[in-house]
């Protein structure tokens, strides 16, 4: 396993020099874009996706963007459906932010959308293929060792999940900026300076959580919903989800009868369920194994049940839960 530590310190620009950020521009004079954001309210008029594209979008664009996002609080983002009228906006954005892989429907529209500049979280950081099992000390940096009566490199894909990393939302967020900047070069000051801003608090918090989960009790926790893989490669932990990054998966009783061996031999004292899913199997294998309950939010929206007002807070009250479990020292 390749943990890695520390946020880049590399300038914006050298995002866009890497080619990280993807930009498809409209027929039109290479002005367009800088004209509309000066139409109307004077404003960019961004597009998100979901909530972590969302946080992004406000953070690095501040006072000078308008920031709409497709999937409104309480909705489950995978399971989204566009209304027409939120299909024919995508047309009129200055700026579209999405993580292709997540939202279907969102792909399928923007494709067709004809949209200006459209920017694709998932080309921004490097994606991995997670399964139910994903980090760990114990599987190496080869991938994943299958255990007894499941193979769960079966279950593996493309993991979109990359904001519940720091250090891979940090990069996102630099090619973020680095985007707003082109289509707004009279504000690209102000990106510029909101995004190492931004980029300073997420670097903040890497450390809190390295520093937090470095001596614990146990190393391996149990999710229903297996989001977590790259905060656990980051941090050294073991993370088994009880289905796969797909939040809808059902587990076979084969992987039941696994994580209820797992948790009486590595220790484990939690199962995490999330606010925006059933926690129905949570709650049913916690039960059978004698084990408690938590919430651990993968942050796909904010609501009133969420432990925090915005992603910095339910990330540390994310933290603090996995110190609780995994019996931080």
């Amino acid at each position: 396993m390749n943990v890695r530590r520390l946020i880049p310190t590399t300038a914006v620009a050298g995002a866009v020099a890497l080619g990280l950020v993807t930009l498809s521009a409209c027929s039109g004079s290479s002005g367009a874009a800088e004209d509309k954001a000066g139409a109307g309210s004077g404003k960019l008029d961004v597009v998100a996706s979901f909530y972590p594209m969302q946080f992004l979008a406000e953070q690095i664009g501040g006072r000078y963007v308008t920031v709409d996002t497709l999937t409104k609080p309480g909705v489950e983002p995978h399971d989204l459906e566009l209304k027409p009228r939120q299909i024919g906006k995508l047309g009129d954005a200055d700026v579209i932010l999405y993580l292709k892989g997540v939202q279907p429907a969102v792909d399928d529209a923007i494709a067709q959308s004809g949209a200006g500049t459209t920017v694709d979280a998932a080309t921004l950081t490097k994606l991995e293929e997670h399964g139910t099992e994903t980090g760990g000390h114990e599987h190496g940096a080869e991938g994943h060792e299958e255990h007894e009566g499941h193979d769960h490199g079966s279950e593996a894909g493309a993991d979109p999940h990359i904001w519940l990393d720091p250090v891979k939302y940090g990069e996102v967020a630099q090619g973020v900026g680095a985007a707003f900047e082109q289509a707004d070069p009279a504000h690209a000051a102000t990106y510029r300076a909101n995004t190492q801003t931004l980029m300073t608090k997420l670097a903040a918090l890497n450390t809190e959580f390295d520093t937090g989960l470095k001596n614990t009790a146990t190393r391996t926790f149990i999710t229903t919903h297996a989001a977590f893989g790259y905060l656990a490669e980051r941090y050294d932990l073991e993370q088994e989800g009880i289905s796969g990054i797909d939040p809808e998966a059902e587990p076979s009783p084969a992987r039941i009868k696994e994580l209820q061996a797992i948790a009486k031999k590595d220790k484990v004292s939690t199962v995490f369920f999330e606010t925006l899913a059933s926690d129905r199997t949570a709650k049913t294998l916690a039960q059978d194994t004698g084990l408690k309950t938590d919430v651990l939010d993968p942050l796909e929206g904010i609501t009133d049940k969420s432990k925090g007002a915005d992603y910095l807070e339910v990330m540390r009250s994310n933290l603090t839960a996995l110190k609780k479990a995994l019996g931080a020292k």
